[in-house]
């Protein structure tokens, strides 16, 4: 079995934490992985002691108790050692929620956005078009090329929606190509009424409850709605996710993007993972969710494309919300896959601080997918790990813009 040891960590984010640090910080920290999943955590000289990447029958013999737990395990191949060199390490990030099967282009949008238009989701109808038109080859391929920009960036589980599609055949084929890269697919027939339903919106949602629903479970492990002015109404966001549920799929929420409504409670009251967006919360939706298990999932590219007001982090953290970050990667109102710039944007402009931001972007990513085998280094885990051209996490938002991702490891293999 392949063995990694990543030594001289000057900062390790752990998210094994504690009320005073949640991002669980160790330093001058060593961890070792065995084949995909991480095997031993301890500090570079507990690492030194048990002659670990020195001796391939280390940790077979005699354990001393008072340098950790390390395996006990009989290793016949030798360890590759990975001098961090002082270095930070934290998590691979987990990107909730991304729609990064589509056709086309939306710059224009944009850039009338920068003049002073305003944002509105009838533009997803543009990206429908050119998806339907595009081949199975071609979404494949830009699937894959965005595959590998998250992964250059840091970023090792993400999820992804259907939803450029909306017909029964392109929903179905825009989820079987999303689970050929992740096993995180989410439906998202409910994303806009298409043109040729404008006037059929009744029979449009029954399409999306029933054959569109059917042919898409298989890939999906997740239902969606975007429960929004110019979207679906909660009545109809409702009878989707009880459809969905009814598959066998797992609720989450598009919801108080672009005003305040019934997104967020609707989420809590079907158990949703997370309610998305959170632009514009009231009282008691900030109450319902810090009574739930429903993750507050934040998407500041979204703000930052379309010049919406930034939602507040810190009214939800210092209720007990769960917060998580993502990208929201899509043509239209969040083109970039960054999770670093995202860690930034919710640094400066939405009330977080470095740690709680990195958190939310790794631990909170995971929390709003229900895994529990990402997003933390601990052993038994997923080895998904990231090593940082940088002595700390707070760098991320401290130097914005600089591709301070130095090496990845996902399952336990580099990329």
């Amino acid at each position: 079995m392949k063995a990694t040891l990543i030594t001289n960590i000057g900062e390790l984010t752990t998210n094994v934490g504690t009320p005073d640090d949640p991002c669980g910080t160790r330093r001058d920290a060593a961890v070792l992985i065995e084949g995909e999943r991480i095997a031993w955590v301890g500090t570079s000289a507990e690492a030194r002691a048990l002659g670990l990447g020195r001796d391939p029958d280390f940790g077979a013999e005699e354990v001393r108790p008072d340098v950790g737990n390390p395996p006990r395990t009989r290793h016949e191949e030798h360890v590759e050692v990975v001098d961090a060199e002082g270095r930070a390490v934290i998590p691979g990030f987990v990107d909730s929620h991304t729609h990064l099967v589509f056709a086309g282009d939306r710059a224009d949008e944009f850039e009338a956005r920068m003049k002073g238009a305003p944002y509105a989701a009838g533009g997803i109808r543009r990206t429908v078009a050119a998806t339907r038109e595009a081949s199975d080859d071609a979404l494949r391929r830009r699937l894959r090329s965005f595959v590998a920009e998250l992964h250059a960036q840091g970023t090792t589980t993400f999820e992804v929606k259907t939803g450029y599609g909306l017909t029964v055949a392109d929903e179905e084929r825009l989820a079987r190509l999303a689970a050929e890269v992740t096993p995180e697919v989410t439906f998202l027939g409910a994303h806009v009424v298409p043109p040729e339903y404008a006037d059929r919106r009744d029979d449009y949602v029954d399409l999306v409850c029933g054959a569109m629903l059917s042919a898409c479970a298989p890939h999906s492990r997740w239902v969606d709605v975007f429960c929004e002015t110019g979207a679906f109404t909660p009545e109809e966001s409702r009878r989707v996710l009880a459809a969905g549920v009814a598959h066998g799929l797992e609720p989450r929420v598009h919801g108080n993007q672009l005003g305040t409504g019934e997104g967020v409670r609707l989420a809590v009251a079907m158990g949703a993972a997370s309610v998305d967006h959170c632009t514009y919360l009231d009282d008691a939706d900030v109450a319902a969710l810090a009574s739930s298990r429903t993750v507050a999932t934040l998407l500041p590219g979204v703000e930052f494309s379309t010049r919406q007001p930034y939602p507040d982090a810190r009214r939800l953290i210092d209720a007990g919300v769960t917060v998580a970050i993502a990208s929201d990667c899509n043509p239209g109102s969040s083109f970039t896959s960054s999770m670093p710039l995202m860690i930034a944007l919710a640094v400066r402009e939405m009330g977080m601080a470095p740690a709680e931001a990195v958190w939310a972007a790794t631990a909170g990513g995971a929390r709003a997918l229900r895994r529990d085998d990402v997003g933390v280094i601990a052993p038994g885990l997923r080895a998904d790990l990231v090593l940082l051209e940088a002595p700390t996490r707070t760098h991320l938002a401290y130097r914005p813009g600089v591709p301070l991702v130095a090496r990845v490891w996902k399952d336990g293999a580099p990329l």
